[in-house]
């Protein structure tokens, strides 16, 4: 057998190369249309877009958001803005972010946004949560507690230090 065939012949006992692209999901699509929608509104708005601006549409997402995501987010957003004042509320793909000079630092990730079983706090790489040569930088959340709130608290305050 050729080598070109024996390329082939493995190729098509490969699962990977048997499953087929189906493209975005419509929870995808939604948070691209929001995240260009964003850019937009942002962009008229001009770099010194007001925080009321950027906290308004934070609220109104959380307000949008079914139990108990609306919950958590009420409360992270609380824990953010007491833990870290200097951050800006703005939307970041249609969902709660928190930004410094106007890159994001962190997000609130509700677990309705694409169907999961959990929500997520994420931190991008603008955070300064560096430790060693390896850190988490998303947090599943079921549930806040007062130790998660502090842990939270701790996380943003770093992630902005």
């Amino acid at each position: 057998m050729s080598p070109k065939k024996d390329t082939q012949k493995s190729a098509k006992s490969s699962n990977a190369v048997n499953k087929k692209f189906t493209g975005f999901t419509d929870e995808e699509r939604a948070a691209m249309k929001e995240y260009l929608q964003e850019k937009k509104v942002s962009a008229g708005r001009g770099p010194r877009a007001d925080k009321a601006d950027g906290e308004s549409a934070v609220l109104a997402k959380i307000a949008e958001m079914r139990e108990p995501d609306r919950a958590m987010g009420k409360r992270l957003h609380a824990i953010i803005k007491a833990s870290a004042p200097a951050l800006s509320p703005r939307t970041w793909y249609g969902m709660p972010a928190y930004a410094k000079d106007g890159e994001v630092v962190c997000f609130f990730q509700p677990a309705q946004k694409f169907k999961t079983r959990y929500a997520t706090l994420g931190f991008s790489d603008a955070a300064n949560l560096d430790e060693g040569a390896l850190w988490p930088v998303v947090f599943a959340l079921k549930e806040l507690t007062a130790t998660e709130e502090a842990r939270i608290s701790a996380l943003v305050k770093k992630a902005v230090s």
